[in-house]
């Protein structure tokens, strides 16, 4: 199963670093469809369920049960979410963060297949664009650097101080700053009828060749 962290799309709260070249609006309306895609890619494989840091009845055509996160820096949070959703039954459990809209359906298969507790799937920034564990063990996420370049790294420190086995999937990178979303535009990889990509003609921010 896949858990999708998401913030509730809140014009100044969310894609920060693109509103400073685009503006709230247009951050707000790409992170609305950046979630968008993650799920769709996400849920043809797998059941999803969305997360939020607040209540929101944003994303009617998903189709997914909703649930709130827990209150807490990002380890409290992550660790609450897949606890809760391994002691429902599930063998592996996932979070995807929903900042790379072309995250392949490959990567995120990637996390369930090796024979690890954790999987990490390294992001271009040093952080991690999502998470497997089949096995959670008290502090696995203590004294993580959250949003810094040591996050990775630190958080498969944390895990094997835990004695649990940890892992790689393939690299990818999000989108959070001006030149990712150009580099998004040019790279071909996104759905070419996804909202995403619908969002980026709109803008005229698409590359001729791949509109």
């Amino acid at each position: 199963m896949v858990i999708l962290f998401g913030r509730a799309p809140i014009a100044g709260r969310v894609k920060t670093r693109l509103a400073t070249e685009y503006g709230d609006a247009v951050a707000l309306r790409l992170h609305q469809v950046f979630v968008l895609d993650v799920a769709a890619r996400a849920s043809s494989r797998f059941p999803i369920e969305l997360h939020t840091d607040v209540a929101t009845d944003a994303w009617p055509e998903l189709a997914c049960p909703r649930r709130l996160q827990c209150q807490g820096d990002l380890g409290e949070r992550l660790f609450a979410a897949l606890c809760d959703a391994l002691s429902r039954g599930w063998k592996r459990v996932a979070v995807l963060g929903t900042d790379a809209p072309d995250l392949p359906e490959t990567h995120i298969a990637g996390l369930f297949t090796p024979d690890a507790d954790v999987c990490l799937g390294p992001a271009e920034d040093g952080g991690f664009w999502g998470i497997a564990c089949r096995r959670l063990a008290a502090g696995m996420f203590e004294g993580v650097p959250w949003s810094s370049p040591q996050a990775l790294a630190a958080t498969e420190a944390a895990c094997k101080n835990r004695s649990l086995t940890v892992t790689r999937a393939a690299w990818w990178a999000d989108v959070d700053v001006p030149a990712d979303l150009t580099r998004l535009a040019a790279s071909g990889a996104l759905a070419p009828r996804g909202p995403t990509a619908r969002v980026l003609r709109e803008l005229h921010l698409l590359s001729p060749e791949n509109r």
